[in-house]
């Protein structure tokens, strides 16, 4: 690539880093992994970058680049998820005293996101990031109604995986 389109593509990817956090926490637990997913994710970006036509945003490719990277990133290290122990509760969740009560609630929201398998992940992150069902669909190559009914049950998944984890509101 030449210079020009290097420094265009340092000047998305600086202007969309909110997408590699976001895909990177939802897909991976702990912040070695997750700096891990981001290299391959930006990789993976740079690798494709002559490909991107413009025929959508740069955000939305960007979107499905990271996604899909995130989910075959998962698969070809056969990672899982690290399973809540007994000894685990909410107490080790909110072990900072000194965090903000919206810190805490993130912090219990990704460590719930963890059980969840690829797709939901992604159905998750798609809805995070403001797309319409009808989006959400496309970005995965399923129907509007489809993406709805799953969302919704990922979505009530993911409100009961947060209250196992302990949560009370």
């Amino acid at each position: 690539m030449n210079n020009i389109s290097e420094k265009e593509f340092l000047e998305r990817m600086e202007a969309n880093r909110g997408i590699l956090i976001k895909v990177s926490r939802l897909y991976m637990d702990s912040r070695e992994d997750q700096e891990d997913l981001i290299q391959e994710i930006v990789l993976r970006l740079w690798t494709n970058y002559q490909q991107f036509e413009g025929k959508s945003s740069f955000s939305t490719w960007m979107y499905r680049v990271a996604v899909n990277t995130a989910i075959t990133f998962l698969r070809k290290e056969k990672r899982q998820p690290i399973l809540v122990t007994e000894t685990e509760n909410l107490q080790e969740l909110k072990a900072d005293d000194h965090a903000s009560e919206q810190a805490q609630q993130m912090k219990i929201f990704y460590k719930a996101v963890q059980y969840l398998n690829s797709i939901e992940k992604a159905l998750i992150f798609y809805f995070m990031e403001g797309l319409s069902h009808r989006e959400i669909g496309a970005q995965l190559g399923i129907t509007e109604n489809n993406a709805r009914v799953k969302l919704s049950r990922t979505k009530e998944k993911l409100q009961q995986l947060i209250k196992q984890l302990g949560y009370e509101s």
